[in-house]
């Protein structure tokens, strides 16, 4: 199975670009994007230094610009792609790029929505010094327990030995002179402490912004920063990704997901490195394709037939189907379970893992056709469950 992932700020370096833009396809995609925006993010990716794209204004629509882009030199057929991918995530910023990529929203909507994006968290992270540490290393709960004694957030968990840490310049201070036993702290060049509190602002402003957005139901299986689960309701997604500003990124959950699905297959798009780094550390065996430059586009193309395999979801439009969120065991719910036809939001039943019990509804409603699973069945993450016919539909 193949995860195509995208990076969130920081991934960002002096020049990247340059090569991709040798390409007059690529160039001319890209100029059309950086009008979307309305920022010069081709000068941004090439010529600018590290302190100019570290402002949170250009590197985030840089970032999402460049992943949309590269898409369409990997799959220059698009409709080719959900043949290979099996699964589709995003670091923080990338999940703009992934949901995009899986159809939810389109690029033009996406750009929009990153450039905003970018805006109000800057804004938001004017108004009181505040910054990112990454630790490194040190046993988990004690990490963990010490930022809570800090007033700190775990704002991006990274996975095995990778928390970053977000708050003020005054509790990451303390932090440094009090940190967690055989830990090594790298503070992070960055703005602001991203998804934490400090950016509530910036869910306001965006929040109010999405609700003029129309979505469609991802087109393969989309990883939620917020909890791991697979997301099949692009309205679910798009209100994902407005909370997801000022809430923690949790990628340790992704990777779960990516190791239930059965992922072989990691492929990250540029500017690339980072998640593979990750991925390489905390799932063993999984191949892993960053994708930095053009040159290794045959090569990366040749990963993704290796490691391709259609998602279930892909088989039927989703908006028939009703999958599974996560891996565990699916309970029908007394009020589904009789029943010919769902009203929308009807709950089919839920998901019991180790962890908790996330409840399923049928977002659209319909008339029921079939129950793929039955009570008590274990199911993985973005299996089918239930099979409907939209009222009024063909």
């Amino acid at each position: 199975m193949l995860v195509i992932v995208a990076p969130g700020q920081g991934a960002q370096s002096p020049g990247f670009l340059q090569p991709w833009l040798e390409d007059p396809t690529f160039a001319s995609r890209f100029d059309w994007l950086s009008t979307v925006a309305g920022l010069d993010l081709a000068h941004y990716g090439t010529e600018a230094d590290a302190e100019a794209i570290r402002d949170t204004r250009i590197a985030q629509p840089l970032l999402v610009a460049t992943g949309l882009v590269a898409a369409l030199e990997l799959f220059p057929h698009p409709a080719d792609a959900f043949q290979h991918i099996g699964a589709v995530a995003g670091h923080s910023v990338g999940e703009i790029a992934a949901a995009a990529g899986a159809r939810v929203i389109t690029a033009e909507q996406a750009m929009v929505l990153v450039r905003e994006r970018g805006r109000a968290m800057a804004d938001a992270a004017a108004v009181t010094p505040t910054g990112m540490t990454a630790i490194l290393g040190g046993d988990r709960d004690e990490v963990l327990a010490v930022l809570d004694k800090h007033g700190l957030t775990p704002a991006n968990d990274n996975g095995p030995g990778q928390i970053v840490a977000a708050g003020t310049i005054e509790q990451l201070a303390a932090f440094a002179e009090d940190p967690p036993a055989k830990a090594r702290l790298m503070p992070l060049s960055v703005a602001g402490a991203f998804h934490t509190h400090h950016m509530q602002p910036a869910v306001g402003h965006l929040a109010g912004l999405a609700r003029s957005v129309s979505v469609h139901d991802p087109r393969t299986r989309l990883i939620s920063n917020r909890d791991g689960q697979v997301v099949h309701d692009g309205r679910d997604v798009l209100a994902r990704i407005v909370g997801q500003i000022a809430s923690p990124v949790r990628w340790d959950l992704c990777l779960e997901t990516m190791e239930d699905l059965g992922v072989t297959g990691i492929l990250e798009m540029p500017p690339a490195g980072t998640l593979t780094g990750i991925a390489k550390r905390a799932l063993k065996g999984v191949e892993t394709f960053a994708l930095k430059t053009p040159d290794q586009l045959d090569d990366a193309r040749a990963f993704c037939a290796k490691h391709g395999e259609a998602s279930d979801m892909d088989a039927s439009p989703t908006w028939r189907m009703i999958v599974s969120p996560a891996k565990g065991t699916f309970h029908v719910s007394a009020e589904a379970a009789d029943l010919g036809a769902l009203s929308p939001g009807t709950t089919i039943g839920d998901v019991a893992s180790l962890r908790d019990r996330t409840a399923v509804t049928a977002p659209h409603g319909g008339q029921v056709v079939e129950w793929l699973v039955e009570d008590g069945d274990l199911v993985s993450p973005g299996q089918p469950l239930l099979r409907l016919h939209p009222e009024g539909g063909m």
